[in-house]
C-alpha cells in the first residue's frame, strides 16, 4: 500500500506579493547553558523569539523548523554560537534574514559587604541578534541600584530619602564583555548596590554608603555613560535609569543614547 503524500500547504504559492518583514514563533522558554565568568556554564531558562523573511510567493513557513535547530544547538547561548543558529535557520528555512532574542535571568554570587555572607542576585537580561545581509548583536541588562536624593539630603537637617533604582543598559561591543563586568560597573555609579543577603553590619554599612553617595537619576545616567564611554569595547550604547521614589508619586527618569564609532 502506498503511503498517502500529505500536502505542503507553507510552500504553496501566495499571489497576493507581499513579503513578510518576520514570522516565526514566540514565546518559547527553552533550558539554556551560559557563559559564566568564574563557573564557566551557567544554567537557565531561556524565553525566545525566533523569526526569519518570508518571500512574496510563499504562502507560510514552517514553524516546527525553528524548535528542531534551537534544540540541535544544545540550548547553548552566547554571542559566539547565537550566529551560528541564525545561520541554520536561514539555511533550513530558505530565508535571506534570521532574527533572535532570548529573555533570561542571569544569577551572580555576591558576598555581603562586611560579613562576606553570600547570596545569589538574579539579573534580567537579553540578547537580540540579526543575521544575513545585515548583521547585529545587542546585549541588554537591567540592574536594581539605590539611589540617594541629593535635594533632600542638602534640604533636611537629618536623613535623607532613597529609591530602588533601575538601569536599563543595551550595548554593541566589538569583542566579548563578560555580564559581570557590566553589572560591576552599574553598581559602581550608584549611591549604593543591593545584595541579597544582608546581616546588621552589613546594612549598616551600605545605609550610610548610599548617604554618602547621593545621585540624582541624571547623576546615575550620566556616571554610567562616562564608563560607557571609556569602555573600548563598547561601541554603542543606550542607557535608561528609572527611579521609582520612595515620596512621590511618580518616577524620575532619564535616558541617553551614543555611537562611538
Amino acid at each position: 500500500m502506498t503511503a498517502k503524500v500529505m500536502p505542503d500547504m507553507q510552500n504553496a504559492r501566495d499571489e497576493r506579493n507581499i513579503a513578510i518583514d518576520r514570522v516565526g514563533v514566540r514565546g518559547v522558554q527553552y533550558p539554556i547553558r551560559l557563559l559564566d565568568r568564574h563557573n564557566e556554564i551557567q544554567n537557565s531558562i531561556g524565553t525566545f523569539t525566533l523569526t526569519v523573511d518570508l518571500p512574496q510567493h510563499f504562502k507560510g513557513t514552517h514553524m516546527s523548523r525553528f524548535l528542531e535547530v534551537l534544540g540541535e544547538h544544545d540550548g547553548v547561548v552566547s554571542v559566539q554560537s547565537i550566529p551560528l543558529l541564525l545561520a541554520e535557520l536561514r539555511n533550513r528555512l530558505q530565508s535571506d534574514e534570521s532574527y533572535l532574542s532570548v529573555d533570561f535571568t542571569y544569577f551572580m554570587s555576591k558576598p555581603a559587604p562586611v560579613t562576606g555572607k553570600p547570596g545569589l542576585m538574579g539579573y534580567e537580561c537579553r540578547f537580540e541578534a540579526a543575521g544575513g545581509a545585515k548583521t547585529d548583536m545587542i546585549v541588554q541588562l537591567r540592574i536594581p541600584v539605590t539611589t540617594l536624593c541629593p535635594c533632600s539630603k542638602e534640604i533636611s537637617d537629618y536623613g535623607a530619602h532613597n529609591q530602588r533604582g533601575y538601569v536599563t543598559a543595551r550595548f554593541r561591543s566589538n569583542d566579548h564583555i563578560w555580564i559581570e563586568e557590566i553589572i560591576e560597573v552599574i553598581e559602581s555609579c550608584a549611591s549604593a548596590p543591593l545584595y541579597p543577603l544582608l546581616k546588621r553590619p552589613d546594612e549598616k554599612y551600605v545605609t550610610e554608603l548610599a548617604y554618602n553617595n547621593p545621585r540624582f537619576v541624571e547623576d546615575m545616567v550620566r556616571e554610567v555613560a562616562l564608563a560607557f564611554d571609556a569602555e573600548p569595547r563598547i561601541t554603542w550604547y543606550s542607557l535608561e535609569v528609572e527611579n521609582h521614589e520612595s515620596i512621590h508619586s511618580h518616577n524620575a527618569y532619564a535616558s541617553i543614547e551614543r555611537s562611538k564609532s
